[in-house]
């Protein structure tokens, strides 16, 4: 049997919010708790039950480039996944959810853990955000790695081995974006006007 926490997160009446509540006193179920709880906020005091949600192993195919691996993870049953979603594996690896595999093999972009058969994910730590440079003849295309925090701003010049380019423009999912900034885990492609690469002058005399 589980051992009576501390302190839980649980909802406040009085705060209207969830809050962190010290156990002053509790025994514990099988998937429950009655306790006498006091929360940190405001102060009150109130004798309740708290039900905790079930755990379920979950299998979930992970893919890194052209590799894929099968591993399982502990969701509870109350949890909602949707596709997009990003969370740390037990390795400590960010993926995103790519599918949702129910049961019945068919896939969903929204599920409840209890309906979830698979989820497949993509390694998320590092990403290739594609780049497109128009050179006023052709366009070149490129990719540059990134983290999926890290933000591209309009007006930035991105460096390669063979040229440089001005950012002028970001595709998001619906959308262009022409000013500010996006961060990398939102761009679809990335478009460039070719910068000439300025070289240092040497200066023979010195």
């Amino acid at each position: 049997m589980r051992e009576v926490p501390g302190e839980i997160y649980f909802e406040c009446p009085d705060c209207d919010d969830i809050t962190v509540h010290d156990v002053l006193k509790g025994k514990m179920g099988t998937r429950s708790l009655d306790a006498t709880l006091r929360c940190q906020e405001c102060g009150l005091v109130r004798t309740t039950t708290v039900t905790f949600p079930k755990q379920i192993e979950t299998k979930v195919v992970v893919s890194d480039g052209a590799d894929s691996a099968s591993t399982n993870i502990t969701l509870e049953d109350d949890d909602l996944l949707k596709v997009g979603d990003e969370f740390h594996m037990d390795d400590g690896r960010l993926v995103k959810i790519s599918a949702l595999e129910l049961s019945q093999g068919k896939r969903v972009k929204t599920a409840r853990a209890t309906e979830i058969r698979t989820i497949w994910a993509i390694c998320f730590d590092v990403i290739d955000i594609k780049v497109s440079i128009n050179d006023d003849r052709r366009t070149h295309s490129k990719s540059v790695p990134s983290s999926p925090n890290e933000e591209f701003v309009i007006g930035d010049i991105l460096s390669f081995d063979d040229m440089d380019c001005l950012i002028h423009s970001i595709k998001v999912q619906g959308r262009m974006v022409r000013r500010g900034a996006v961060e990398a885990r939102d761009i679809v492609r990335i478009y460039g006007k070719f910068r000439r690469r300025s070289y240092a002058v040497l200066d023979l005399e010195s």
